[in-house]
């Protein structure tokens, strides 16, 4: 019983030296089994084709690229984690979902721990001491600062690329991504909590901040790094890939097959959540609280889905105008493309991501 007490006879000088924490790759892997558990099943991985097509403008040093891929992979999949539980969803890419394994507290955990992975991540694009003089000079003399030390301007500055993603009051360019992802996914369980239908407008904000903070986080950090084009705004872009994805995600939750296998049959309606087309079928006919009624019930059997469902495709044609509003904003995108000179990777994605009417 008293075998080991003597350890404790000087137990407090042991807590003034260095640092003896000891953390296992044992103990990691145990952290990482709910973050572990949805990477192994990726998904349809359009992050990582935006990225390369917005590389054949930026050109970010390849091994700058895979700190960004994996930078942005951390945010996203453990975003999924937690989304997943807020959504109360039961599959995520066709298999159940992380935390219905591993429980509600572990995953949460992982999820905010994988978070402060990124953050550790993105020491390894901070900028050389050269870039800090460019810096430095620039700011001192705006006439021949970064020309003497050749290099580029920015519109997002590679000397603080924490602040790309976290939130500065000073510098009012690099919004807080993470800020607005949060912000986004709390207005969307608002509205879904409250049971109260946002405006199409707020609806597609919404989306802006929620699904566009990941690609803008992308896009942002790879701007800060690039080597060639690195005074053109390629945000707004990024911001219009967003909403059309999402829109289209909104679209193909209550019409495709495909993501009946991945997330079951119309899981929107399980989950009370006003998509695009459903905030059209409210908004078209206010009086008619059918869609209203049934998000309430957010049923899981396929009846009262089959009835929403052809509610909106018949009586307020709401799968109709969303794919008007998808056609409007693809070809939108395309202009844009062409106007910043062509990108075939874009270009191919946009086309993996058309909708036939």
């Amino acid at each position: 019983m008293h075998a080991n007490i003597e350890k404790y006879d000087s137990f407090f000088s042991s807590l003034c030296g260095p640092s003896s924490s000891i953390w296992t790759e044992a103990q990691e892997s145990a952290l990482l089994g709910p973050y572990t558990y949805i990477i192994a099943n990726p998904g349809k991985k359009v992050t990582d084709e935006l990225v390369e097509g917005f590389n054949l403008w930026l050109n970010v040093p390849k091994d700058k690229l895979a700190v960004v891929k994996r930078v942005v992979g951390l945010f996203h999949n453990a975003s999924l984690l937690v989304d997943d539980i807020e959504d109360d969803s039961q599959l995520r890419r066709g298999i159940p979902v992380a935390h219905k394994i591993y429980g509600v507290p572990q995953t949460i955990n992982t999820a905010n721990y994988v978070y402060f992975l990124a953050y550790q991540e993105l020491s390894a694009l901070r900028p050389t001491v050269w870039r800090r003089a460019c810096n430095s000079s620039a700011s001192s003399d705006t006439r021949f600062g970064a020309e003497k030390h050749n290099c580029p301007r920015r519109l997002i500055s590679d000397h603080d690329l924490d602040l790309v993603v976290n939130d500065s009051p000073n510098v009012k360019a690099r919004i807080a991504e993470l800020m607005s992802l949060h912000r986004g996914q709390g207005l969307d369980i608002f509205w879904r909590d409250t049971l109260r239908c946002p405006t199409e407008d707020e609806y597609v904000q919404m989306v802006k901040d929620k699904t566009g903070g990941h690609l803008r986080t992308a896009v942002k950090l790879m701007m800060a790094c690039a080597t060639t084009n690195t005074n053109v705004d390629y945000i707004p872009l990024s911001n219009l890939i967003g909403i059309y994805y999402q829109i289209r995600d909104d679209y193909m939750n209550l019409q495709s097959d495909q993501y009946t296998d991945n997330k079951g049959f119309a899981e929107d309606l399980s989950e009370g959540k006003f998509s695009f087309p459903i905030v059209h079928g409210i908004l078209e006919q206010p009086e008619n609280q059918l869609i209203m009624n049934v998000l309430q019930k957010r049923p899981k059997t396929p009846t009262l889905k089959h009835h929403a469902i052809e509610y909106l495709r018949n009586t307020t044609k709401s799968f109709d105008y969303t794919l008007a509003v998808l056609k409007k904003l693809e070809q939108q995108a395309r202009g844009e493309l062409e106007r910043l000179g062509g990108n075939p990777m874009l270009s191919a994605l946009l086309d993996k991501l058309h909708v036939d009417a």
